[in-house]
């Protein structure tokens, strides 16, 4: 998502989303994942802690309606506070984070990345990242409309 008006995030650059569960809040892991996320070399453009609402989870995960595992992602979502970041970066950003924070099931996740090294279940496995760029820019805008 380009922000040329922006210099936090500067000309040509992408915004993604990403949040720290409510498992990587309570586990006192959001400033390991951050820290991966900086020494990287991507920036937090905002930032926010917040107890998600059911409306707004059920909107960010609409595209999850009517499967096995809905209702218990809602329920986990808003269970207690998330950690809700705009990061931004180079063109790429999107797909530098997905890498970052590796595969869904921290078993399949590789050594080095977020859920490889710190998460116990697919489940509850710590932090979501925008998909694609279309995801991200709908999902900054649900989170940060004012970028």
């Amino acid at each position: 998502m380009s922000q040329p008006n922006n210099p936090t995030i500067g000309r040509d650059a992408e915004l993604t989303l990403v949040i720290c569960k409510p498992d990587a809040v309570e586990r006192g892991l959001v400033g390991e994942i951050i820290g991966r996320l900086e020494r990287r070399g991507l920036h937090l453009a905002r930032a926010e802690m917040r107890q998600m609402d059911k409306e707004t989870a059920a909107t960010h995960y609409r595209e999850h309606a009517g499967k096995p595992f809905y209702e218990g992602l809602i329920e986990y979502i808003t269970r207690s506070p998330v950690l809700l970041l705009a990061v931004g970066g180079p063109v790429g950003t999107v797909q530098v984070v997905r890498r970052t924070i590796g595969a869904t099931n921290p078993a399949e996740a590789g050594p080095g990345t977020i859920r490889g090294d710190l998460a116990l279940t697919t489940e509850e496995n710590l932090v979501h990242g925008s998909d694609s760029a279309e995801s991200a820019q709908r999902e900054v805008a649900l989170f940060f409309p004012e970028l």
